[in-house]
């Protein structure tokens, strides 16, 4: 086999504290497994990049600035060359040991798992704006996902072609792929507290544009083609 069956996405911005650990982590929880680990790195200004390690299986994508979060884990997505892609937080609130569970889901039939964090470990005041967030997200985009915000995924590699590239996509995977008919499922997982580095979003940069993507998404959600070919 030249082809991984996994492929694990990590957009990572000025994590030097956790890239190390995060991949003893995926080493452990995928061991036994034919996989890559490809680290996607969005203009890192740290030690990122030193404290990745480098060897067979381990790939990394440089961006020469900071382009997002959605630039990364959309370049991350179409340059894997796994049969399942993993998407994972590269600040390690995603648990590692999750993944299992997201393929067994795959291995069941399911073209999308999403995970969703059932005693998250952050602030109160971020888990009321992501709350409202993703139940207003949920009723106009129609996803059925209830925390988007969960980076923890695993799709089929075919789904990436439902994709669009722009500034905010990362908020909108389960609804553009469930737009093109894939099958959605839902799991609990893990989430663990932020131990070193910041976190990259305010409340400011999330909420307007947020918006204005969403009713964006909505719009192409309500002019998708739908073709059926009956032969050919």
């Amino acid at each position: 086999m030249t082809t991984p069956q996994v492929s694990v996405i990590i957009p990572v911005y000025n994590e030097e504290g956790n890239v190390g650990q995060l991949q003893q982590e995926l080493h452990g929880a995928l061991a036994g497994s034919f996989y890559e680990i490809l680290f996607v790195d969005d203009g890192s200004r740290d030690k990122t990049l030193e404290k990745i390690g480098r060897g067979p299986g381990v790939r990394v994508i440089e961006f020469s600035k900071n382009s997002g979060q959605s630039a990364a884990i959309y370049a991350g997505l179409f340059a894997a060359h796994g049969q399942i892609l993993v998407l994972i937080d590269g600040d390690l609130q995603n648990d590692p040991r999750d993944i299992p569970r997201l393929l067994a889901e795959i291995e069941k039939g399911a073209d999308l798992v999403c995970g969703y964090r059932t005693n998250r470990k952050d602030t109160w005041f971020k888990r009321v704006q992501s709350q409202i967030a993703n139940t207003v997200r949920s009723r106009f985009t129609h996803d059925g996902v209830r925390d988007t915000g969960c980076t923890l995924k695993a799709m089929k590699r075919e789904c990436r072609e439902a994709l669009i590239p722009f500034h905010g996509v990362h908020r909108f995977i389960p609804a553009l792929i469930k737009g093109q008919g894939y099958r959605i499922v839902e799991i609990p997982v893990n989430h663990r507290p932020r131990r070193h580095g910041v976190s990259k979003y305010t409340f400011a940069n999330r909420a307007l544009q947020a918006t204005i993507d969403m009713l964006g998404v909505r719009w192409l959600l309500s002019r998708q083609l739908r073709i059926k070919v009956k032969s050919q």
